[in-house]
């Protein structure tokens, strides 16, 4: 079968992520408007019907990205990992790998396949990239042949699109890389976007090249200030500043829609999802404070991060989307410094920012209905209905995208919760995560029975939860379980 997407699919994706008519130039506007059209309920014509002749399910969803074929591969049983060697791969397929360099973006079929005779299953990370980046179906075909060969798996019969489960195996058995792996990689990913040279120059850095893959739009690198509207490559456009307004004024929202409100200081935000879910990203100021908030729609995870000099940054942060993930987690970046965060825990892994040691501190996200907050936070505002950018969202930009479990590789998941219950998170001050599920939780404290696990007490507000530790509040959110769980392992889990 073709290559899922077909990849002139994930092309026009990624124009339409945050382009509008407008936005868009002559030769792409016809693809992406057409998609963009249909995500708000509109009309695909009938040649853009043509031209997308992939299954449904492979459509953009508003932020422009894909649902990936790795949506129905189990991660909750894997064979043994294969035996690796260590050191230096041996010279023939270092040559095979020197060759592929040259040229990542067309790769030489002969050095591929040499990889899958190689008997080194440590390159199976660089066919996974490899296959990720297939724009032509006997590219495609080379590396899931090679792949095949080497692993011993039939990737072909795991899935449509090797890649998904491929990279859940690797992931899964932990496989190691070998030296030089990060450069390979490099050449990889820089042959498709540029602006992720920078993450590659720290050789200090603590990014897990093996973990990091691509979500499948470019690089948001506008300078701050500048409208979301312009994203001409097609990037996950960040909301600088977004315009608030009184919660009168929110009668836009459906009082069951999801917001995730932020209380800081004197000052109430609601944040409605379906803008977030097309921004996934916006730095802004509340009570007086300097934040930056990601929400990661495949974690169903909205965080804040302080990014002044209080809350642990250096005042001048500026988030961003890189266009990569990790384990199907967002990787956000500073654009001042080009550092890269973790953005579960807002730890600084790469360049500058690394290097100082930068930790942020975050702040309390509620989820919960937009009536029931407003109940409980009658000064609470509200985004503005077009963001303050004169656009229009989709109530319902995802379209389900996420309810049937992860569409991106995460390995090995924790089976005490299903992967995609929501969970309420923690982090204690001595380090140790906390979670509880969130409506189970809900409906315990409805009916008046305590919640409290290692020393953590929930209570509601609104439609949501929040929590305290020793009598203080302490910052939580939520998260899919298998979000939470796959960075925080160890976590202490509430049971009802």
């Amino acid at each position: 079968m073709p290559v899922r997407v077909s990849f002139l699919l994930l092309v026009l994706a990624v124009i339409a992520a945050a382009c509008t008519p407008a936005d868009t130039d002559d030769d792409a506007a016809g693809g992406a408007d057409d998609v963009a059209a249909e995500a708000e309920g509109g009309d695909v014509d009938e040649a853009t019907d043509e031209a997308q002749t992939e299954p449904a399910e492979t459509e953009p969803d508003e932020t422009g990205q894909t649902e990936d074929p790795s949506a129905e591969i189990s991660s909750t049983s894997f064979p043994p990992a294969p035996p690796t060697p260590e050191g230096p791969v041996d010279a023939d397929t270092q040559a095979a790998l020197e060759v592929i360099m040259d040229n990542p973006g067309s790769p030489d079929r002969d050095a591929v396949a040499a990889l899958g005779r190689s008997e080194d299953p440590r390159v199976l990370w660089v066919l996974s990239d490899l296959i990720r980046f297939s724009f032509q179906e006997f590219d495609y075909r080379a590396a899931t042949d090679a792949a095949t060969e080497l692993s011993g798996l039939d990737l072909d019969e795991l899935d449509d699109f090797s890649w998904g489960p491929l990279t859940d195996h690797l992931i899964a058995w932990d496989l190691p890389d070998f030296p030089g792996y990060v450069e390979v990689k490099r050449a990889i990913f820089t042959s498709f976007e540029d602006g992720w040279e920078p993450f590659f120059d720290d050789d200090d850095s603590n990014i897990d090249w093996r973990l990091t893959s691509w979500g499948g739009v470019r690089i948001d690198d506008r300078p701050l200030g500048e409208s979301p509207q312009g994203c001409p490559e097609g990037c996950i456009p960040s909301l600088d500043e977004p315009e608030l307004t009184p919660a009168e004024e929110g009668s836009w929202y459906p009082d069951d829609g999801i917001v995730f409100g932020v209380q800081i200081g004197d000052e109430t935000v609601a944040f409605p999802r379906n803008i977030m879910e097309v921004h996934e990203m916006v730095n802004a100021t509340i009570g007086g404070r300097r934040i930056a908030m990601p929400y990661c729609t495949l974690c169903g995870a909205a965080q804040v991060f302080f990014t002044d000099t209080e809350g642990g940054g250096n005042g001048d942060i500026v988030m961003r989307t890189s266009g990569l993930l990790r384990r199907s987690n967002k990787v956000m970046f500073d654009l001042t410094t080009d550092s890269v965060f973790d953005t579960f825990t807002g730890e600084a892994i790469s360049g500058p920012l690394l290097d100082e040691g930068m930790v942020l501190e975050q702040a309390t996200v509620v989820t919960s209905t937009w009536a029931e907050w407003r109940a409980a936070h009658p000064d609470t505002t509200i985004v503005a209905s077009d963001g303050g950018i004169g656009r229009t969202y989709p109530l319902d930009p995802l379209r389900g995208r996420d309810d049937d479990g992860p569409i991106f590789p995460i390995g090995e998941t924790d089976d005490r919760l299903g992967v995609q219950d929501q969970v309420v998170g923690i982090i204690l001050p001595d380090g140790t995560p906390v979670a509880f599920p969130a409506e189970a939780a809900r409906t315990a404290l409805d009916d008046g029975e305590a919640v409290s696990e290692g020393g953590v007490t929930l209570a509601t507000d609104g439609a949501g939860l929040t929590a305290e530790f020793e009598g203080e509040a302490v910052p939580s959110h939520q998260a899919f379980w298998f979000a939470w769980s796959q960075f925080h392992p160890d976590t202490l889990l509430w049971e009802a």
